[in-house]
């Protein structure tokens, strides 16, 4: 009763199939798989985003320290 059949999953293959059709299907996933690939260019373009702002703000206090130094 738990598991089920090799009936029951025919059945939801054939609902699926007239609710969407068979050209929407594959449609569907190639949307989706474009989507997971922004998703991922994304997150790399926010992680170089991320580095940048770190190595900026670390050569902030070096800069600050070498300017009072000289005006000393």
């Amino acid at each position: 009763m738990g598991s089920l059949s090799i009936w029951h999953w025919l059945i939801v293959l054939v609902v699926v199939l007239l609710l969407f059709g068979r050209g929407k299907i594959p449609e569907l996933m190639g949307d989706m798989a474009k989507g997971i690939k922004s998703f991922k260019k994304g997150m790399s373009d926010d992680e170089a985003e991320e580095a940048k702002t770190v190595e900026h703000q670390a050569d902030e206090p070096v800069k600050n320290a070498k300017e009072k130094a000289s005006k000393s």
